[in-house]
């Protein structure tokens, strides 16, 4: 195939696979790829994170971490870090997304497992990651300023942004020390029905110390699919039962549900823009109307006001659907 990445034959041939079939299989939104190798009644997963543009060492540290923990993510079956490969188990083909697809009546059960996982996730140590700082919210929300509001031509009020994120932010940082081990795209994308059961966690490598709460959003307002605000009520309140949060979680569930969807409605606008990826725009809808719903909370009221000061209600009412 002449489309494989060099030194692929070379690294298979190191570890045992030389004879084995190579499938590739659809990339996601980096320069990451994937193939699966099959050979006879046994498969693995291949990633290649290609330097300077990728790189597998964050990959394989939260994935040790999370296995050290007993959590389902792949084994690591062979690595060359420096080149970007990395062999690991092979969790098959079907996603949460796909499995709610074929079958919609196992969405109350598959989501209440992924909320199970992130409570013991959440009693373990935190690992030996970064911080989810202020600095890391700030430059992330940033992303809706620099990259969606110039594609409509808009003129922001940058500082009433920076003030606004700033007193929206700061309560809630005492509230994540010492902090969980947050994934930050915890998804129905990113999350496998193995054929033995269970669920497996793929897509964690870049993994911080933070807020309990971000990963919820990451699942329950989910870019890629449709969660009813029924659903996510009954799943957060499953996890608040059996995590016993602090009081002003449900302040900081809608703060962070602001902040990270913000964020994924500039990584959209970026991806169209410097990377000719257009399909993600339609996802942009979904993602308004979750950030409409945390905008609605009264710990979000100075971003709110500065929402209704800057983007004109004619963008808002038609839940960036402009931009396709």
């Amino acid at each position: 195939m002449s489309d494989l990445p060099d030194g692929l034959d070379l690294f298979l041939a190191a570890n045992g696979w030389a004879d084995a079939a190579i499938l590739p299989l659809a990339g996601d939104a980096s320069f990451r790829r994937y193939f699966r190798l099959t050979r006879g009644s046994d498969s693995a997963m291949l990633m290649h994170a290609p330097p300077p543009h990728e790189d597998a060492a964050p990959f394989l540290h939260v994935a040790h971490y999370l296995t050290g923990e007993g959590l389902h993510a792949p084994e690591i079956l062979a690595q060359d870090a420096a080149a970007g490969w990395v062999l690991i188990e092979d969790f098959g083909d079907v996603r949460m997304r796909e499995a709610l697809e074929a079958d919609p009546s196992r969405e109350q059960a598959i989501y209440a497992e992924a909320i199970d996982t992130l409570v013991t996730l959440h009693r373990k140590p935190a690992g030996w990651f970064g911080t989810y700082d202020l600095a890391v919210y700030r430059r992330e929300v940033d992303l809706f300023v620099d990259w969606y509001c110039p594609l409509l031509a808009l003129e922001t009020d940058r500082p009433g942004w920076d003030a606004a994120w700033q007193e929206v932010l700061e309560p809630l940082l005492d509230r994540q020390q010492p902090g969980v081990t947050v994934l930050r795209d915890y998804h129905a994308e990113n999350i496998m029905l193995p054929p033995g059961g269970g669920q497996g966690l793929i897509d964690f490598q870049d993994a911080l110390v933070g807020h309990p709460a971000y990963d919820l959003v990451s699942l329950l307002q989910d870019a890629r699919r449709d969660v009813s605000p029924a659903l996510e009520r009954e799943m957060l309140d499953r996890y608040q039962a059996a995590a016993d949060p602090h009081p002003e979680f449900s302040a900081d569930y809608a703060r962070l549900g602001a902040q990270r969807n913000a964020k994924i409605i500039g990584i959209f606008a970026r991806l169209w823009k410097r990377d000719d990826k257009g399909r993600y725009l339609a996802y942009i809808p979904r993602v308004w109307e979750a950030m409409e719903r945390d905008l609605a909370h009264p710990a979000l009221q100075p971003v709110a006001t500065w929402f209704d000061e800057n983007i004109p209600r004619n963008i808002r009412d038609n839940s960036g659907g402009e931009l396709r």
